[in-house]
């Protein structure tokens, strides 16, 4: 329930929240990124993403999960390029799908904001995983505030690269993500280009981080890396959000998947 959370007070005259202390740590020791002032038109708690062109998201390490085998749900932390935890993430999933379906399951992700508040929903329905089926490809929704749709982020069959094309609320193509035709992880990053749609101009990046072998090898707790123009509209902010949990499910989620070992995509 908590989720470590520390409720911050709220209510003063003018309607504007007051900013914690600065770098205030809860109970679990974080330090909390300050409360910006609401925004006219921009959907509660997606205020933080106007102050930042980055996002670093880091897995959590579950050590029931390395010791005896099972799958549990996936938890992260969202933090600024300060170190700062700007939200928090938890898999919502149930104990038979995330072990029998593995990283295809389908899955909804809720982030949380540092008042506790449910900010963005992430709904991944249940798709074919293989690029070599181009009739059902992965699809990603992604509420903001839950509920109300911003966007999409659809999977683009092609026969070698990775691709996706972030869309709107409406279902207008918005931006490319590309990928590597290897996807491997081997002692450097990985990084995912997003671009526009004619694919001539770099817009930002997704990357998945390198961890170190042992990291690599025995866990599938990954750190990814999200860099966005500050003046982007802070849905599609958002919805880039939800295209690094996608391709973290689809690429990089198995311990000692193939694709974690050998870099090969299918």
């Amino acid at each position: 329930g908590t989720y470590g959370f520390q409720p911050q007070p709220m209510g003063v005259p003018g309607g504007f929240v007051v900013p914690p202390v600065q770098n205030q740590p809860t109970m679990d020791g974080a330090m909390w990124m300050p409360i910006p002032p609401a925004i006219p038109n921009c959907p509660p708690g997606l205020e933080y993403l106007t102050q930042i062109d980055q996002v670093l998201i880091h897995q959590q390490l579950e050590l029931l999960e390395i010791v005896v085998g099972f799958e549990t749900k996936n938890k992260y932390e969202l933090k600024n390029a300060l170190g700062q935890r700007v939200y928090f993430a938890e898999e919502d999933t149930d104990f038979c799908t995330r072990n029998c379906c593995g990283p295809s399951r389908p899955f909804t992700i809720r982030i949380i904001d540092n008042l506790g508040h449910e900010v963005i929903t992430l709904q991944r329905p249940l798709r074919c995983s293989s690029c070599c089926c181009p009739c059902c490809l992965q699809e990603l929704e992604v509420q903001a505030p839950p509920g109300t749709t911003v966007g999409y982020v659809v999977q683009n069959w092609h026969a070698c690269l990775p691709k996706f094309t972030i869309q709107d609320e409406n279902r207008t193509d918005i931006l490319k993500i590309i990928g590597p035709c290897v996807v491997c992880s081997c002692c450097e990053d990985v990084n995912f280009e997003v671009k526009s749609l004619d694919e001539t101009c770099a817009v930002g990046r997704i990357s998945k981080q390198w961890t170190g072998f042992v990291k690599e090898a025995f866990t599938d707790a990954d750190n990814f890396g999200i860099s966005f123009p500050m003046d982007l509209d802070v849905k599609m902010k958002a919805v880039m959000i939800g295209a690094c949990f996608l391709i973290d499910f689809m690429f990089f989620e198995h311990t000692g998947d193939r694709h974690q070992r050998t870099g090969v995509w299918s």
